[in-house]
């Protein structure tokens, strides 16, 4: 299990579809749900911003982890994107050996 990880990617709510696909056909994610509607309060540049976003939760591997942090970075809007890794704990089987397949994949 400590080879999967569920990565959370805030995105603004219209890149939210192209961004998903792109790392799914680019193998950096096995599968991406996109979570259409979050509300994110946040500081930047001194002030409390809000704005209303996408959240998209990524399976992948450790192994594809930095490869897909760094697709985000070259191809995200925002000058600092939310990509936070968490590592799984426990998970089917079958689950964890499909994103594995679907990921080592070119």
């Amino acid at each position: 299990m400590q080879n999967i990880r569920i990565v959370y990617i805030s995105i603004p709510r219209d890149e939210a579809d192209r961004m998903a696909l792109a790392l799914v056909q680019e193998r950096l994610a096995a599968c991406v749900n996109i979570v259409p509607k979050i509300t994110s309060y946040y500081w930047w540049e001194d002030a409390v911003q809000t704005d209303d976003e996408a959240l998209l939760i990524v399976k992948t591997t450790v192994q594809r982890f930095q490869a897909l942090m760094d697709y985000v970075l070259e191809n995200h809007p925002y000058e600092l994107p939310e990509i936070i890794g968490l590592p799984v704990s426990s998970a089917y089987p079958d689950y964890v050996a499909w994103v594995k397949t679907e990921t080592s994949k070119s």
